[in-house]
């Protein structure tokens, strides 16, 4: 059996680093792991439309900010098709079929889901497309016959339904579809970062994100703003590192030899956070390093993707060429759902059959 990957964004502006420590990261280490033979990342154009839909321009602006943060970050085309959903009409078809196999109360129970309709404060005013975002998503994992899906943690409720729609359409018209795997980043801190503001989780619409586009000067300011621990007023205080977004930052992307290029007085990371417990380290002086090092991280990032913007033309052409291979995938998951389905009416006249 062939190992697939399917996995993908939303085009709803430029990429940030929790989308790198939670799946771009993780996307590339794969890629290059030689252990899969197919690779899908799709720029889920559709999916952002669905609450986006007066304002189209904002998504088709995005798909290429998208492309260029995918190929910054070392998605090669050679080795991953890079594809626009709205480019291939099968998944919208393998949609409309799944969403009989599924209730209205399954749906509204989606943790995933309950929780974008309420950062959106949508309430009553859920639009359909968006309330079906968990079919749509079924969609696209089961067109390309994906065995795994990269995603953050946040995604683990979505990817739990597309296996009960998996087993349920095989169940009711035969094995016809693959039932997929998640995998999740390695590291424990990668699967939820949250904002520098400290809440939760990083997002674009609560303006709580380093982008993996920004200017040095940019990043500096935003972690020297970083949220910390509340109690921790003066350097002689005790800290508290657990649930400290400026450690979370460190657990994600701190290696041995930022220690030894930055902060040489530390051994390591664990002895950074002892200090801090027992007091005499202050807020500054840790922010200090976790800049350096994002610098460090996302310096070769940005170059690269200034490198791709003198070439968008280039771009284009990975995106239309990914998004064909795409459409010929899909067009046989589609054809063996139908048959599956006994609605493929005029193949071999299956009609008077």
């Amino acid at each position: 059996m062939k190992q697939i990957i399917l996995t993908g964004d939303r085009p709803t502006g430029r990429l940030h680093v929790g989308h790198y420590v939670g799946s771009l990261k993780e996307r590339v280490r794969l890629q290059n792991s030689g252990r899969y033979d197919e690779i899908y990342i799709m720029i889920a154009d559709a999916q952002a439309l669905t609450d986006n839909a007066e304002h189209p321009e904002k998504v088709r602006q995005n798909i290429m900010q998208v492309a260029l943060d995918y190929l910054a970050c070392g998605l090669d085309p050679a080795k991953s098709t890079l594809f626009i959903q709205s480019m291939v009409p099968q998944l919208t078809e393998l949609t409309f079929y799944y969403m009989n196999l599924v209730t209205v109360s399954r749906v509204q129970r989606n943790p995933t889901v309950k929780a974008e309709i309420a950062m959106r404060n949508f309430e009553a005013s859920i639009p359909v497309g968006f309330f079906c975002y968990p079919i749509s998503q079924a969609a696209d994992i089961t067109a390309f016959c994906a065995t795994a899906v990269p995603v953050g943690e946040d995604q683990m409720p979505m990817l739990e339904q597309c296996k009960e729609i998996v087993h349920k359409f095989n169940s009711v018209y035969g094995e016809t579809l693959t039932d997929p795997q998640i995998i999740l980043p390695q590291n424990a801190s990668c699967q939820r970062l949250p904002g520098i503001d400290g809440k939760a989780k990083m997002s674009k619409s609560l303006g709580n994100c380093i982008y993996l586009s920004d200017e040095p000067e940019e990043i500096r300011k935003k972690v020297m703003s970083m949220f910390t621990d509340p109690n921790h007023l003066r350097v002689e205080d005790p800290g508290t590192v657990e649930g400290n977004p400026v450690f979370i930052y460190l657990d994600a992307f701190c290696r041995p030899e930022y220690f030894e290029e930055f902060l040489p007085e530390y051994s390591g990371l664990e002895e950074l956070k002892d200090h801090y417990r027992r007091g005499g380290l202050g807020d500054v002086k840790v922010k200090k390093f976790l800049n350096r090092v994002i610098q460090a991280e996302l310096e070769p990032i940005r170059e690269r993707r200034k490198s791709w913007e003198q070439r968008l033309p280039e771009v284009y052409e990975i995106l239309r060429e990914g998004s064909a291979a795409a459409e010929k995938k899909a067009a046989k998951t589609l054809a063996r759902v139908r048959h599956a389905m006994r609605i493929d009416y005029f193949e071999n006249d299956n009609l008077l059959k």
